[in-house]
């Protein structure tokens, strides 16, 4: 098989092992997603972060540079993640970039579709982390990317070039790091069935990221756009990831970038891996994508609702995708900045598409932070909060409400990034030379932050209730006295919700406000009947009585200020 890093058509595709069944529902299994660079570089003897004692200062060209993380990094703290409560890796492509590029370092800019960059590792590194992370009863899913390859070649006089109206660019030169004559490992593009300039679109780099065509055709900056509805293109890319199936025992893809992408291509991708996927022995291999807009547009790709251009056929594409509407309101909600209105205006979208409404949150991947903060001006969520425990408050939502929740490494530390560029969300928890709050040289693995505590407390919870994993789910009316009853309008709230799932209801309960609240909230009166008592599962020893108000079934539940409850009847 010694072909098989340089062609994709010499690449075997049946495992000579066993390989490891998927969950049954992806529900089950919420996703941690870091960038491998920045995560841990598996060396020993790094101190712990001390607010106190580590030094302010860092070089902020280093948030630029390959910092040193690894997938054996990886490996060595799936501990600390499963004790967390999240059971699936989501990592950041670890395919071979230009090694003569040190700005790359988040994998986007891929050379080799067919070899792991040396500086995360090894294909022998991926098959230990999957084989470490399925003894634990954890899932990992690579990110890939479809739409484009790294800067492997350049337009005639090796400057740059911008779209205008569509016009086709002649072809300059691949990049080649080494002169030796042909191409050698470092050079142009791989597989070797992609090096053919007619493959890609060359129409120059993106101008007006909302002109549809552009979005479409143009280069991602200076990353070059391949012709996806060239056959030729897609199936050499179907191969590549069928053979990181096979050989690195990975269970789901994250793609990339797939507003940018023809709907055909990327279900034609789908349809295609799916099958492979079955017949090797992953059921349930999850495919979600990134699609940055509102339900109608992520409409278009979940499900059998991808449309082949040209034709009223219809094939299944992404079983999942990120949600960005979620994300676009979910901030504010829970920092008390916005009528929590615009919360529950977004869910409507599943009653009106969904028959069963319950289902819905099957079909996206629910986040509060990840390393781009589209719309968010560079600033993680706790940029600038008084409060950390809001992030606890985030990432309760995210563990109780509709969806495959996913938390960004850092989070859970109280990362607080901000600044003029991405780089600012992107620091390194092992102690490389780009550190979270403007340090070096210290690690933030610590099981005992608040933060972490608090969101494994409620991830525990979620394990136990299949409610918060499948339930249906209702906003709650409050009041303040006990009689006068309706949907909050202050965003300083308490913000409750019911997940209900057959004869279960769970009760969740928010206190956005920085003051201490004592709001009666409304429940299911068949579920949770005047009379009966509700435990909450965060803290076992409070119980609150359920009584009658004209009819209405309601509890009152003090909370203390960015304090969380989940009830259940006793």
């Amino acid at each position: 098989m010694s072909a098989a890093p340089f062609s994709a058509t010499h690449l075997d595709f049946h495992p000579n092992h066993p390989l490891h069944p998927s969950p049954l529902d992806w529900r089950d299994q919420p996703i941690y997603f870091l960038l491998v660079d920045r995560f841990d570089d598996n060396r020993p003897g790094v101190p712990a972060y001390d607010p106190l004692a580590t030094p302010i200062g860092r070089d902020p060209a280093q948030g630029r540079r390959f910092q040193g993380g690894t997938l054996r990094g990886v490996t060595r703290r799936l501990d600390y993640i499963r004790e967390l409560g999240f059971t699936t890796l989501w990592l950041s492509p670890i395919f071979k970039n230009r090694l003569d590029l040190d700005d790359t370092y988040h994998g986007y800019g891929i050379q080799d579709f067919l070899q792991i960059d040396p500086r995360f590792g090894t294909l022998g590194d991926l098959r230990a982390l999957t084989a470490a992370a399925h003894q634990r009863g954890m899932y990992v899913i690579l990110d890939i990317v479809l739409n484009h390859s790294g800067d492997v070649w350049g337009y005639p006089g090796g400057h740059p070039y911008f779209y205008s109206g569509g016009q086709r660019f002649p072809f300059g030169f691949w990049r080649q790091q080494d002169p030796a004559a042909g191409f050698q490992r470092e050079d142009a593009i791989w597989p070797v069935e992609l090096q053919d300039p007619e493959l890609f679109k060359r129409r120059g780099e993106i101008v007006d990221w909302q002109d549809p065509a552009q979005a479409r055709d143009g280069d991602f900056f200076s990353l070059k756009e391949l012709d996806l509805p060239n056959p030729r293109v897609l199936d050499t890319l179907i191969k590549a990831y069928k053979y990181w199936i096979v050989n690195g025992d990975v269970d789901g893809f994250r793609i990339d970038t797939v507003k940018h992408m023809e709907s055909s291509a990327t279900a034609i991708f789908c349809n295609a891996i799916r099958e492979y996927a079955k017949r090797v022995g992953k059921h349930n291999f999850f495919l979600f994508g990134e699609i940055v807009g509102e339900d109608a547009l992520i409409q278009e790709y979940i499900g059998r609702n991808s449309r082949i251009e040209g034709t009223s056929e219809r094939f299944p594409a992404l079983h999942a995708a990120l949600d960005f509407p979620l994300y676009f309101v979910l901030e504010d909600v829970i920092k008390g900045l916005a009528d929590p209105a615009a919360l529950r205006l977004r869910y409507e979208a599943f009653r009106q598409v969904y028959s069963d409404h319950g289902e819905a949150g099957r079909y996206f991947v629910t986040f509060v932070d990840n390393h781009d903060q589209v719309g968010k001006d560079h600033k993680r969520f706790l940029a600038g909060s008084p409060f950390p425990q809001q992030a606890v408050l985030a990432c309760a939502y995210l563990l109780t409400a509709q969806g495959v929740p996913c938390l960004y490494y850092g989070t859970e530390q109280g990362f607080d990034g901000a600044g003029p560029d991405d780089r600012y969300l992107r620091e390194c928890m092992f102690g490389g030379q780009w550190g979270a709050f403007n340090t070096s040289g210290a690690h933030f693995f610590n099981p005992a932050h608040p933060i972490y505590r608090g969101i494994r407390a409620v991830a525990k919870v979620r394990a136990k209730q299949p409610a918060l994993r499948y339930g249906r789910q209702y906003f709650r009316e409050i009041s303040g006295n006990g009689q006068d009853f309706g949907h909050p309008l202050d965003g300083r709230c308490t913000l409750a919700y019911s997940r209900i799932l057959d004869s279960d209801e769970v009760l969740v309960c928010l206190n956005l406000d920085a003051r201490e609240r004592r709001d009666f909230i409304t429940v299911d009166r068949n579920l949770s009947a005047p009379g009966t008592h509700l435990r909450d599962l965060l803290r076992p020893d409070r119980t609150f009585a359920v009584t009658d108000s004209g009819g209405r079934a309601c509890v009152q539940v003090p909370l203390a200020p960015h304090e969380v409850a989940v009830l259940k009847v006793d």
